[in-house]
């Protein structure tokens, strides 16, 4: 019996070393690489406490290394890398690579970033409130452009309101949307832009009927996005139509990525977004940190009380 249990042992060990050559390559992808512009202080964070997995340099402790661990850790960084890689996050316009990091800063903010599990095993890896002040005030509000206002706070223009082609992934445009209820507003500093969020009337019935955060089938919100202004006088208002963004409650059609359609709208000729059907991975990672909430951000606006 003990021999028995001797080559059982021997076997479990000889499989475990055999096993450490399976190893999924983390060398640098093929592409450009051109890291981001920003100030060094914004810089020193990014590589200490982003680097690690959204780049081409990816920094693993020893244990990382070890197989199966290695496995999981590799699977991490190449999605980490699709989501955002600062190593390539040079070549894509400053707009784009603004907004990038306000999302980011964003999900660390909300406690998604870094994962939790990665925090377990790199303990004192995660962003301090110093760390995470200095990436705010970086991508604090711009000083807005000026300019004539392009049409009046919440009003999309009726000519965009057209059926435009359907999203890469399927999910319809959806006309009227303009004339839905407001239900929120926010603002994008660090692109000078403003959203007013409207709801359809299986939305605002939830919102009346005190039903949330479950958010009834067939509920639907657009956001639309306007450029922000200064009209002179120290007020901001909304400027030039810029996009319209939807979200259409569908549990069982859109179950891959929580019961949720996503599509987005570009400009005037209302160009569908997205390279791929499944480009709405990126809107599902970005909701994630709130599917507590049904994966929705906006608190209605409140409306007097009883």
């Amino acid at each position: 019996m003990r021999r028995t249990f001797g080559w059982m042992a021997l076997g479990v060990v000889a499989v475990g070393i055999a096993v450490q050559a399976i190893r999924p390559s983390l060398e640098k992808p093929a592409g450009p690489q051109v890291e981001m512009a920003v100030p060094a202080p914004v810089k020193d964070i990014l590589v200490r406490r982003c680097y690690a997995c959204h780049s081409d340099e990816p920094r693993l402790s020893w244990w990382d290394h070890v197989v199966p661990v290695y496995w999981v850790v590799s699977s991490d960084v190449q999605r980490a890398r699709a989501a955002l890689n600062f190593s390539e996050l040079g070549t894509k316009p400053v707009a784009a690579q603004q907004a990038e990091l306000y999302e980011a800063v964003n999900q660390v903010q909300l406690g998604a970033m870094p994962l939790r599990l990665y925090l377990l095993g790199h303990p004192g890896s995660g962003v301090t409130d110093e760390e995470l002040a200095t990436l705010k005030n970086y991508l604090a509000p711009f000083k807005p452009a000026t300019g004539p206002s392009g049409m009046a706070a919440g009003e999309a223009p009726k000519s965009l309101t057209a059926p435009a082609a359907p999203s890469p992934n399927g999910v319809p445009f959806l006309p009227g949307y303009a004339d839905w209820k407001v239900m929120s507003t926010t603002d994008r500093g660090d692109n000078h832009t403003l959203r007013i969020i409207t709801g359809n009337d299986l939305a605002m019935s939830a919102i009346e009927k005190h039903q949330l955060p479950s958010w009834p089938e067939g509920a639907a919100f657009a956001k639309i996005t306007f450029q922000s202004v200064d009209d002179g006088h120290g007020h901001i208002v909304a400027g030039k139509f810029v996009q319209v963004e939807f979200m259409e409650k569908h549990r069982v059609q859109y179950a891959g990525t929580g019961g949720w359609g996503y599509a987005r709208f570009k400009g005037a000729e209302l160009k569908p977004y997205g390279n791929g059907p499944h480009f709405d991975n990126e809107c599902l990672g970005c909701h994630e940190p709130v599917r507590d909430n049904d994966y929705v951000y906006t608190l209605p606006l409140p409306r007097g009380s009883k």
